[in-house]
């Protein structure tokens, strides 16, 4: 880790907590890596939400995400899922319109698809949790480099199919594990990450909610 001129290694290290190697790019990475990603989301509201910025980022940065993520809560009435769903035609203009969000009518549609599709389990009497989280493996050791962690799984694929036949469209096995790892679903903070943990605490509590083994 850099340290300043004229300062110990030793108090900069002190000084700065063991974080993922990605957080350490942007001080927005750093609030989002400490305070969200990997901790536990059971909310359908929330879930939607991360969802649908996962589909809004493929092909961008994160970081493009996550400094438009106001203007999309903004846009798509903080993602609640009765009301997005009942956005039509004249609501997809609007978006394409705003340039605060990402403009891409393919993914906008596909959020209000997802939406509908969320509806859709709740109203069977599930949900988008239990769905998402009935897919959590089995805990693994905690990964020391970023090579350790895997861009997909089979949970992620088997999850991405079944959401394509719930209705639900634009997530692939990718886009299913990285909703996986910021949901808390998986705990891919690295062996040394000052946040581990407590993500480790807060997802063994969530399973222990929905009654997850292993």
């Amino acid at each position: 880790m850099p340290h300043t001129a004229g300062t110990p290694p030793e108090a900069s290290e002190a000084a700065e907590p063991r974080r993922c190697p990605w957080a350490g790019s942007a001080p927005d990475y750093r609030q989002y890596h400490d305070e969200e990603w990997g901790r536990p989301r059971l909310e359908d509201t929330e879930l939607l939400e991360r969802l649908s910025l996962e589909a809004f980022q493929s092909g961008l940065s994160w970081l493009t995400i996550l400094r438009k993520r106001e203007a999309f809560r903004k846009a798509f009435h903080g993602f609640e899922p009765e009301r997005v769903a009942r956005f039509g035609p004249r609501d997809v203009e609007r978006l394409l319109g705003d340039a605060g969000i990402v403009r891409n009518r393919q993914k906008i549609e596909a959020a209000v698809t997802n939406a509908r599709a969320t509806l859709a389990l709740q109203r069977g009497g599930g949900s988008l949790a239990q769905l998402i989280w009935s897919f959590a493996p089995a805990r693994r050791p905690a990964p020391r480099s970023p090579a350790d962690v895997p861009a997909s799984t089979p949970e992620s694929r088997a999850l991405a199919q079944t959401l394509k036949r719930e209705g639900f469209c634009f997530v692939g096995p990718t886009t299913a594990y990285a909703l996986f790892q910021a949901v808390g679903v998986v705990n891919d903070h690295l062996a040394d990450c000052h946040v581990r943990a407590a993500c480790a605490r807060d997802q063994a509590a969530a399973r222990a909610k929905l009654n997850l083994k292993g």
